[in-house]
């Protein structure tokens, strides 16, 4: 492993959908989340983090300190369990947790990136604030779901075939959005990677999840998903040169035609960078 990174970091990541359900909410009976008083379409910062942990697992295949902590259908306990056998020889409690949280660290990419709880009673590894923060994506414009009727042309079993008197076709229901453009901003901190480990090696990991990690996430469900733009600005300090927020302003999205037409493609965006307004000591990287 490299040295832990030493500049701030803060990003904005703007991605689409097109005929899919970028992020459906069990509430809501899989609908795309939405903001109910704005209509602007919704993806969790949960959401964003499980295609980056797929990407990563894809790509590492089990490689040592790549490893994936919450993998899909995981069983937290026995994921920590290894901690503890590979410390079964330090008797102290407090000295035990504090080594086996930084042994979860260094063995998996996702808790030394984002972070966890896994302060438990069994198998305690403490809790780790991860050094990569990412905020809830919101859509650019309110979306408009929409839901089709679709048939399947077989049944589960010969009881179900019986009741419907061999006509064994079945109807539901599929909801997507047409279209929409999403944009959420992250955090990189210096401080916090100093305390999981977190190095360029595992940053330049992550812009490549970013970049690709909807490649190897299709479905039917999701539609055409894909990263449109990533813009990153990387402060020359440790702790930052200038406010998060005053950054994120520089970047604007705008339809490119005064329309009420909704949007259907990328194209029907530009994206405005003010190069001239970023700070001393930040510099603008786009990667996309």
């Amino acid at each position: 492993m490299t040295d832990p990174i030493e500049n701030r970091y803060e990003f904005i990541y703007l991605f689409d959908v097109k005929n899919g359900n970028p992020n459906g909410d069990p509430d809501a009976g899989n609908l795309p989340r939405m903001d109910p008083e704005t209509s602007h379409g919704i993806v969790t910062d949960v959401c964003l983090k499980r295609k980056v942990r797929n990407y990563v697992e894809l790509c590492k295949n089990g490689e040592q300190s790549f490893n994936i902590y919450v993998k899909e259908k995981a069983v937290l306990t026995e994921r920590r369990a290894p901690a503890y056998e590979a410390l079964k020889d330090e008797k102290e409690k407090i000295s035990q947790i504090q080594k086996a949280r930084d042994w979860m660290c260094q063995n998996f990419y996702d808790v030394r990136t984002f972070g966890a709880v896994m302060s438990t009673k069994e198998n305690n590894c403490g809790q780790v604030r991860g050094p990569v923060q990412l905020c809830f994506g919101e859509s650019i414009e309110p979306i408009c779901p929409l839901e089709v009727t679709i048939t399947r042309m077989a049944v589960e079993t010969a009881k179900e075939a019986k009741t419907q008197d061999g006509d064994n076709r079945t109807m539901g229901k599929k909801t997507f959005v047409p279209y929409a453009l999403y944009r959420t901003h992250g955090f990189i901190s210096a401080p916090f990677a100093k305390q999981t480990g977190f190095s360029e090696e595992d940053l330049e990991l992550f812009w490549e999840s970013l970049l690709n990690m909807f490649d190897h996430d299709r479905s039917a469900a999701r539609g055409e998903m894909a990263a449109r733009k990533l813009i990153v600005f990387k402060h020359e300090s440790e702790l930052g040169n200038a406010p998060a927020n005053k950054l994120f302003d520089l970047v604007r999205v705008e339809r490119t035609e005064n329309t009420d037409l909704p949007p259907r493609d990328f194209s029907d965006y530009r994206v405005i960078i003010d190069k001239s307004g970023v700070p001393e000591g930040v510099e603008l990287i786009e990667m996309l």
